[in-house]
């Protein structure tokens, strides 16, 4: 494999480990980075899925214990049985809307202006809702309820639009519910994986007859890239969320949203 390719493998499979949990927008970050770079990975959609399948695999092991206790408590009264059914109302609405709305959007919003403008909206909103945030009412996911997961998972739903960010979306959301912030985090992960690997599935259905299994050498350099940042990125979020808040995200997806505007404008 050519160094160039390496290089550009690894640094799009580090970006999108680094962004995926992060409230700035992997999605827009893959696409200003990828008009930065001129980068083409392999042909079809394997490249960006397998990316994405590691950034998956790094929150399905950080919480394996967590999950492995959900699959055990599900099936009987308690505090297990309310997560799992809050992370399944999370999911409805973006599964619904995502299917139906997936090929317009990708068609339509799929573009580096969309994605700037995005970013600076995200980072006013996470702004204002940090400093306007009522007191923390929910402490543990299971405390979320019914009404407060599903609009949770509308707030998901509008991450379709490149640069809003699925975890600031699901984040935002929880926020201003009541949700603390560590719980609004672990909610925002856990609820990555059904929805990540339905809309990794949906993908590859989506595109069957268009997948190409060469540049092997590229798709295992992304995934690797992304499975070990995203592991780094997710503990450390868990780890100190609760201290640092989310304003230092809000300013800089403003930031970034202005270079990229004048990256744009310039080129």
């Amino acid at each position: 494999m050519p160094i160039a390719d390496f290089l550009s493998a690894l640094a799009m499979g580090v970006l999108e480990g680094l962004t995926e949990f992060l409230p700035i927008s992997s999605t827009g970050h893959l696409i200003l980075l990828g008009r930065l770079i001129g980068f083409e990975g392999p042909p079809g959609k394997v490249f960006e899925i397998s990316i994405q399948l590691g950034a998956i695999f790094a929150v399905i092991w950080v919480f394996r214990q967590t999950l492995l206790g959900l699959a055990r408590g599900m099936w009987h009264p308690g505090p297990e049985r309310f997560y799992v059914t809050n992370i399944l109302l999370a999911f409805l609405p973006a599964a619904v809307i995502g299917a139906t709305l997936h090929k317009t959007i990708t068609e339509r919003l799929f573009s580096p202006w969309v994605v700037c403008t995005t970013l600076i909206l995200g980072g006013i909103a996470i702004i204002l809702i940090e400093r306007l945030r009522r007191v923390p009412s929910i402490r543990s996911v299971p405390e979320i309820g019914p009404v407060p997961a599903l609009l949770i998972g509308f707030g998901q739903a509008l991450a379709m639009i490149p640069g809003t960010s699925r975890s600031g979306a699901t984040i935002i959301t929880a926020l201003l519910l009541g949700v603390e912030r560590k719980t609004a985090a672990e909610f925002s992960f856990v609820l990555a994986i059904p929805t990540m690997l339905a809309a990794t599935a949906y993908s590859l259905f989506k595109v069957r007859h268009e997948i190409a299994f060469t540049g092997l050498g590229q798709i295992a350099v992304g995934f690797v890239a992304a499975f070990l940042v995203a592991l780094v990125t997710v503990r450390w979020v868990l780890a100190v969320i609760g201290r640092i808040g989310f304003t230092p995200f809000g300013w800089y997806r403003i930031a970034l949203g202005l270079i990229g505007f004048a990256v744009l404008l310039a080129g």
